[in-house]
């Protein structure tokens, strides 16, 4: 538990200690969400992404399963009426997830086995480690909608998973994120072809933190998932937006 507390703290300074990455970001959300939205926070991990959101003035549901990050949440929105946290995993079915839980590094928790096998060895995920896991409770998308209504944009990071929350929705989205890895590119391919197949997406994609747009236009489905398998390892991870309104999507908006 000591070394899952470490990790959060060690979390919380990197997400919020950087006052110019909190500005790109909410210049990112801000082409996505406007005050009063309804947005999904889908691995919320130690909340960074709500208080972007809310910054902006959405009401946000924050989607978490891990217990010390659950708490770590209701800590820091403690006083939001507009944050609503959910301690549970999403995924294609309503059940029960086991989670792989890596104790030094608590946001990078996973429900997939995949993850964890392709991240062995991988470089620059030498030092990861899940060691213990944990049965939580599995919901969809579909059942948070019918809960709290559909939202203006999900935002999905749980490492691996992606997909198998996309297979829990069964109505389009009008934006979504969720975050891709080098190590698992057929996660990300999938997510893409998913969301293709359901509704007119254009897409674009920011590498690592940097929150910018890659591309200066949205792509197709084929076009990002070409571009993600051209990726050198080393590239890591980064997050692919899809809109079926493709003018947030351009890496600079004229009078922006």
């Amino acid at each position: 538990m000591l070394q899952t507390i470490r990790g959060v703290l060690r979390s919380l300074r990197i997400y919020y200690g950087d006052r110019e990455r909190s500005h790109r970001m909410d210049a990112l959300y801000s082409r996505f969400v406007r005050r009063g939205d309804l947005v999904f926070d889908v691995g919320a991990h130690v909340g960074d992404r709500v208080a972007s959101f809310r910054r902006l003035g959405a009401c946000v549901i924050a989607v978490e399963p891990q217990p010390v990050l659950v708490c770590a949440l209701r800590i820091l929105f403690a006083f939001d009426r507009n944050v609503t946290i959910e301690p549970v995993a999403l995924g294609r079915e309503i059940g029960t997830v086991e989670l792989k839980l890596n104790p030094p590094n608590p946001t990078v928790a996973t429900a997939s086995s995949e993850f964890v096998a392709a991240a062995k060895d991988a470089p620059g995920w030498e030092d990861q480690h899940w060691t213990k896991t944990k049965i939580v409770p599995l919901r969809t998308l579909d059942d948070l909608v019918l809960r709290h209504g559909l939202p203006r944009f999900v935002k999905i990071d749980v490492e691996g998973f992606e997909d198998e929350v996309l297979a829990g929705l069964s109505r389009p989205l009008p934006a979504l994120s969720f975050e891709f890895t080098t190590i698992q590119r057929n996660v990300a391919i999938a997510a893409i072809e998913r969301l293709a197949t359901s509704a007119p997406y254009a897409f674009n994609a920011a590498l690592g933190e940097s929150q910018k747009f890659v591309h200066a236009g949205a792509l197709d489905a084929n076009g990002i998932s070409r571009w993600i398998e051209s990726l050198p390892l080393e590239a890591n991870s980064g997050d692919v937006y899809a809109s079926m309104d493709p003018l947030p999507l351009r890496a600079a908006i004229p009078g922006a």
